[in-house]
């Protein structure tokens, strides 16, 4: 069922301002079952947690809310690994684009070095450093060539290569793509899962802040609406002096 719950709550993330969004401050899968957890514990309650102004329809939509996150988290899920797919074979294979950028306008620079008009281009190819450039470079390598064939095949060029260049720009642009989106800034899907876990954790504070208020004095019922997360976390952190302080 998530993705019936992730497509009705489509709409609602997406309305959720950019400046509101929270990001998750503990493991998804800990927080999500921490609100269906809470879902289960708050039924007994919900006479106390109404007559403390509870607006029940928070614990009726838990459990779509929860949907809607466990799906928004795997969609990023897949392009985070489909990220790091491309990044895998791009540091394979982007060394033999640098190599056959480098051959190709080492033969140019060979092969045009008596037509300054030709000459000059293959210079200008040979500016820029970056995984962009050397894109653009292979691109412009194979249309110059293509262009002026003549002096290649008179130093017996295979001209075959020209082809390889194109094709491995095209190649290459689209690994880079794919291995760098969402690293400057957050990619859309990240951006939807931010937004449905802020549209979870609206629920979950307001059913969390009630069973605290009207359970301050009953542990057994008060422990219930506490995240269970950051209670061993803090376990695990106090020092030996904490420990023992009542």
């Amino acid at each position: 069922m998530s993705r019936v719950d992730y497509d009705s709550k489509i709409e609602t993330f997406q309305a959720i301002p950019d400046a509101e969004s929270k990001s998750l401050n503990m493991p998804v899968d800990a927080y999500l079952q921490e609100a269906e957890n809470l879902y289960q514990w708050c039924q007994e309650d919900k006479d106390a947690l109404t007559k403390a102004g509870l607006d029940w329809s928070y614990v009726d939509d838990l459990p779509v809310r929860a949907g809607a996150l466990r799906e928004a988290e795997s969609i990023w899920f897949k392009e985070r690994f489909s990220q790091q797919e491309a990044q895998k074979i791009w540091n394979e294979k982007s060394p033999q684009a640098y190599e056959l950028r480098d051959e190709l306008l080492h033969i140019m620079q060979f092969a045009y070095r008596n037509d300054p008009a030709l000459a000059r281009r293959v210079s200008e190819i040979y500016e820029g450093g970056s995984h962009a450039d050397m894109i653009q470079d292979l691109n412009d390598i194979s249309v110059l060539g293509k262009a002026n064939t003549a002096p290649l095949e008179a130093i017996s060029v295979d001209l075959t290569l020209l082809d390889q260049a194109a094709d491995m720009a095209n190649e290459m642009a689209d690994l880079l793509s794919k291995a760098t989106v969402g690293k400057e800034d957050k990619s859309p899907t990240r951006i939807i899962r931010d937004k449905a876990y802020t549209h979870l954790k609206e629920a979950v504070d307001e059913i969390r802040n009630c069973g605290q208020f009207v359970f301050w004095r009953n542990e057994s019922r008060h422990k219930g609406y506490v995240s269970a997360y950051f209670r061993r976390n803090r376990k695990k952190t106090k020092t030996p002096a904490e420990e023992n302080v009542i």
